[in-house]
């Protein structure tokens, strides 16, 4: 795959499923050890594989959201890391992730990454 054909098919598949962006496309340089996989279990059972790129560049994470996939960009945070989408943001720090609607002021899901 070429060096930015991940991102741009993983957004594609994020945001192209809309009809409202059926011809919206993301494009990203980078290198494939920009990228990390990391599983997450969360409280209510389930586990969430979100995609992370981390460049010089950019940094952004592929969260799994309401049988979709959304595109989060990071923010400056004093320790771990925060990535937001619209109202959410997916915060981690060390083996801990919480999803959060920043709107409302409430946790959605609180997760720990786990191998494999």
């Amino acid at each position: 795959m070429s060096r930015s054909g991940l991102v741009s098919f993983l957004a594609f598949v994020a945001i192209g499923s809309s009809p409202a962006w059926a011809d919206a496309e993301l494009s990203l340089s980078f290198d494939m050890e920009d990228v990390t996989v990391l599983r997450h279990l969360c409280g209510d059972g389930d586990s969430l594989a979100v995609v992370y790129v981390n460049s010089d560049e950019e940094s952004l994470a592929l969260v799994p959201v309401d049988d979709d996939t959304r595109v989060f960009a990071s923010r400056v945070s004093g320790s771990g890391a925060i990535y937001v989408s619209g109202a959410l943001e997916w915060a981690t720090q060390g083996d801990t992730a919480t999803l959060r609607d920043t709107l409302r002021d409430e946790t959605l899901i609180e997760c720990a990454s786990i191998e494999g």
